[in-house]
């Protein structure tokens, strides 16, 4: 099974992408960097925020579910494998929570 790594960090949109995997982790990165409530015509779309208040360690699981729940709502070819929080510890004090996601292709399992 091939995997893809998809980051939060914002990238310029492509139009065309290339094929339909980079149009699948593009799909990805923009919920990842979509605030919920955001999007005028669908707010369900993007990651509640709100988690970001809890204390560190529930914050990382609750927004580690909701990245599950939304990947599988509006990109139903990906399939998670793992989310990771690199470089995040419990007593991290710049309180910023970077998600990298790890996915897989649905049709290629």
């Amino acid at each position: 099974m091939t995997t893809h790594t998809v980051t939060s960090e914002p990238l310029p949109l492509v139009v065309h992408p290339e094929n339909r995997v980079e149009e699948m982790i593009q799909n990805v990165r923009m919920i990842l960097t979509t605030a919920k409530g955001t999007v005028p015509l669908d707010r369900d779309f993007g990651l509640d925020c709100s988690v970001l208040d809890q204390p560190s360690p529930r914050a990382v699981a609750l927004l580690s579910v909701e990245i599950y729940s939304q990947i599988k709502r509006y990109e139903p070819r990906a399939k998670v494998v793992r989310v990771d929080f690199p470089g995040f510890s419990e007593s991290a004090v710049d309180g910023t929570l970077r998600p990298v996601v790890t996915l897989a292709v649905r049709d290629e399992e």
